[in-house]
Order: structure tokens, then C-alpha cells, then sequence
């Protein structure tokens, strides 16, 4: 038995409490360069660094075109509001809000739909059996950036004669089954630069398509719908991505790949360590490359001993940062109230159960030990603690 747990009088694993996340920032004096070469030129907004960084990974996501902007948000937001459509947007409940959100502003509908069990992303399975909606848009999540299963969305989708948009806010740099990267499928993908995920720009975001004439048109949406003539052709938002955010991408795309293997050595390092516990960890599906934005188990009490909130409590304890994501779901938030019930038995479940554990790209591998021994301190005293 391991030692015993600091919430029952024991000594905590950590002196310095060990965060949720931190930014990676790379090739910080080439980023430097680039900044004081933006603050030199006196463009600041609207400038050529945002096409080269545009240009840049439209080239790593091989696809036609990439619209910069300033937050994943926007870039959902300016999607939906360029598809000139009214109704139903079926989209999972479990997800960050930004998702639901986006499809309210636009004053759209949002009908919640259940996810996966394993994977946590949209279940094409039980998508047409969710709800009564008649969709003109569904909108997949590839969920702490495991990819969703676009292919049978599509199919879905064109079914019910909607388009197919994903929030990949944490989908930078995954690949799908056919080899390709997140970024290709569906009319849009839309990309998060937040400091939480792998590759930061501090803010910003990124939508990715190979339809040009959407492209062209988000183009003017980020800039009040104004194509520059000041008549504009939208209702538009400010959702410019600034030269220096632009900067920071370009520095930090080259470096991305390498980031992302050591999240997935990271995230396989848990995974390993954690196997012998009983506690369930999201799959991978074939032949599918995940980004592990976050790592998440799931705690059933009945198999655990304690509950999801306990063990967050004891992890706190020991100096571990944890986070339910995403807990609660939509359809229980305040903010939905006023949406349909929604019937969503895996969603409420993996809400009830999550837990997701630190990572960051430079996270040390003994981080990692310290919180598989605070997890197995935890369980070996599961009695007590219950």
C-alpha cells in the first residue's frame, strides 16, 4: 500500500501545487524578431504577417484555404452566420460552451445530441434517434482532440441535407483514419490558439476550409462584413487576428509536431501508469492520431470507490490541479435552460465522472509519476476516504 493520502493526515506528494496547464512557448527569440519587425512596419492589424502565417498552414492542414482570426469563437460564430440559415444546429452537450454559444448568437437552434461512450464525440450512431430537429447545420467537437468520427457525420449530414461544420478548437495537428490532418472535412473546421492549447498565439483562432467562396466571405464577416468599401455586405464582427499573434504562430508552427509527440508520449505515459486502476480513459480509434489537448478519466464510484468530486478533493490535497471537463454539460447549464429536455444518458454520465489531470507540452515525465502515485494513494485508501 502506498503511502497515506495528505487529506487523511499524510504528507502532500507536491511542496509547489502542479497547474492544470501552462504555455508552451517555443523559439522565444525568434518570436522576438518577429514582433519588433510588426511593431517596426506600424501594422499591427491586416498586415502581411497574418497571410504568411494564413498561407503557412493552410500548407500543414493541405487544404485550400485558412482565415485567421481572433478567437475560436468568432470563427464559429462567423461560420454559421455566413451560411445565411435559420433553424436547428445538432451539436453535442458535451463540449466547452464557446459551442453552444456560437449557434445561439447566431440565433440559431441548438439540439443537443449524446456522445460516444469511449471516444466522448458525436455518436453518428444514435445522432438521427437524439432528437426531433431538422438540422441545417450539425456541428462535431473533436473532443480534447480526439477525432471525431467525420466520416459518418457526413453521411448524416447530407442525409438530412445540413451542413457539416467542427469545432476543433483542440484538434490542431490530429489526423483521421485516411491519413489526412484535422482541417479537411466538412464545409469548415475551426481552431482554437488559446494559451491552453498546444500551439498558442496567447489569443486566436483559425478556420480552415477548401470552399474558397466561404473563405473570401470570412474574410469580410472578421472585418464587420466590411469588404473595404465601408458598404458592408454582412453583419459582421471586429474578428481580426493581430500581426503579433500572427507572429507567434509562425514561430511555433514548425515546432508543432514535435509538441504534439511528446503530449501523446505524456498522455501514454497516464495511460500506462493508470492501467492497473479502475478507470476508464477515452479510446483512441483506429488509426486516428489525437492531439491531447487534455487527458480525462473517467471515475465511477462504484468501480473506484469514490466519487469524480472526492478524489478531486484528495488530488488537491497532494498539490494536483484537476478540472471536470466538461461538467456540467450544456443542456444542464444555466444558460440553456430555456432549450428543449434533452435525454442524453452517456453525456450525463461522462459529465458525472470526468476528471481531467494536468498536461502541458513541456510537463516533466516525473510530474506525471506524482500524480499516478496521488491517484493510487487515493484508491489504496478508498475505504477511508469514502
Amino acid at each position: 500500500m502506498t503511502g497515506k493520502p495528505a487529506v487523511l493526515g499524510g504528507t502532500p506528494l507536491l511542496s509547489t501545487p502542479l497547474p492544470m496547464t501552462r504555455p508552451t512557448l517555443v523559439n522565444q527569440l525568434g518570436i522576438m524578431d518577429r514582433i519588433r519587425a510588426v511593431l517596426a512596419s506600424g501594422t499591427l492589424t491586416g498586415g502581411p504577417t497574418v497571410t504568411e502565417f494564413e498561407h503557412q498552414v493552410a500548407r500543414y492542414l493541405q487544404v485550400e484555404d485558412v482565415v485567421a482570426v481572433n478567437s475560436c469563437t468568432s470563427g464559429l460564430m462567423l461560420v454559421l452566420r455566413c451560411l445565411g440559415r435559420t433553424g436547428d444546429v445538432l451539436l453535442p452537450s458535451f463540449t466547452f460552451m464557446a459551442s453552444g454559444h456560437a449557434v445561439v448568437w447566431n440565433g440559431l437552434r441548438p439540439c443537443f445530441a449524446d456522445v460516444a461512450p469511449d471516444t466522448f464525440t458525436l455518436d453518428p450512431r444514435v445522432i438521427l434517434d437524439s432528437s426531433d430537429a431538422d438540422p441545417v447545420a450539425i456541428l462535431g467537437v473533436h473532443t480534447f482532440g480526439m477525432p471525431a468520427d467525420a466520416d459518418e457525420l457526413a453521411k448524416v449530414a447530407a442525409a438530412q441535407g445540413a451542413e457539416l461544420i467542427f469545432d476543433a478548437a483542440h484538434g490542431l495537428g490530429g489526423r483521421y483514419p485516411d491519413g489526412t490532418r484535422i482541417g479537411g472535412k466538412g464545409l469548415a473546421e475551426v481552431f482554437s490558439l488559446s494559451p491552453t492549447k498546444p500551439l498558442t498565439t496567447a489569443e486566436g483562432g483559425l478556420v480552415s476550409t477548401n470552399d474558397r467562396s466561404l473563405a473570401a466571405e470570412l474574410r469580410h464577416a472578421r472585418n464587420y462584413g466590411n469588404p473595404g468599401d465601408y458598404d458592408s455586405r454582412l453583419i459582421g464582427l471586429n474578428a481580426r487576428m493581430t500581426e503579433i499573434s500572427a507572429a507567434m504562430g509562425l514561430c511555433a508552427l514548425p515546432e508543432l509536431d514535435a509538441i504534439l509527440d511528446r503530449r501523446r508520449a505524456l498522455a501514454s505515459r497516464y495511460a500506462n501508469g493508470l492501467a492497473g486502476l479502475p478507470l476508464a480513459v477515452q479510446r483512441i480509434p483506429d488509426g486516428c492520431t489525437p492531439v491531447y489537448k487534455d487527458f480525462t478519466i473517467l471515475v465511477d464510484p462504484h468501480q473506484f470507490g469514490i466519487d469524480r468530486d472526492r478524489l478531486a478533493h484528495t488530488l488537491a490535497a497532494e498539490g494536483v490541479s484537476t478540472r471536470s471537463y466538461f461538467s456540467p454539460p450544456l443542456h444542464r447549464q444555466t444558460a440553456y435552460a430555456g432549450c428543449d429536455p434533452a435525454d442524453l444518458p452517456v453525456t450525463d454520465a461522462i459529465a458525472d465522472q470526468c476528471l481531467t489531470l494536468p498536461l502541458y507540452s513541456h510537463m516533466p515525465e516525473s510530474s506525471v509519476d506524482m500524480v499516478i502515485e496521488a491517484i493510487t494513494r487515493a484508491y489504496d485508501h478508498r475505504e477511508e476516504l469514502a
